[in-house]
C-alpha cells in the first residue's frame, strides 16, 4: 500500500476505535451510574441528559490524555491536552455527576 492509502485506512480504524470506546465504555457507565441513580432514588428520566454530558467528558479526557497514544493513528496533532483544561473539564464532570442527586432533592 501507499502511504496516504495506509495512513486513510489508519485514520479510518482509529474512527471505528473510537466509537467503540464511547459506546461500550460510555454504555458500561451510564448503566452502572442509572443503576446507582435509581437506588438512591433519583430521577433518571429528567436528569438523564446531564450523565450523558459528564460521561462523554470523562470519556474524553481519557481518549486525549491517555487511549489515542495506543491507537492506529501515528500522524500529526497527538497530544494530551494541557492540565488545567484536563483539571476543568474533569471538575465539570464531577458535577454534572451531581447535579441530578442535588436537582431531585430541590425539586422534590
Amino acid at each position: 500500500m501507499k502511504g496516504k492509502e495506509r495512513n486513510g485506512i489508519r485514520t479510518l480504524l482509529e474512527l471505528v476505535r473510537i466509537i467503540f470506546i464511547f459506546f461500550i465504555i460510555g454504555g458500561i457507565l451510564g448503566y452502572f451510574l442509572e443503576f446507582v441513580y435509581v437506588e438512591m432514588g433519583i430521577d433518571t428520566e429528567n436528569y438523564g441528559w446531564l450523565v450523558f454530558f459528564a460521561i462523554f467528558l470523562l470519556i474524553f479526557v481519557l481518549y486525549r490524555n491517555k487511549l489515542q497514544f495506543s491507537g492506529w493513528y501515528k500522524g500529526v496533532g497527538r497530544k494530551k491536552l494541557p492540565k488545567i483544561v484536563s483539571q476543568i473539564l474533569l471538575v465539570s464532570a464531577v458535577f454534572l455527576l451531581i447535579l441530578p442527586a442535588i436537582l431531585s432533592v430541590l425539586v422534590k
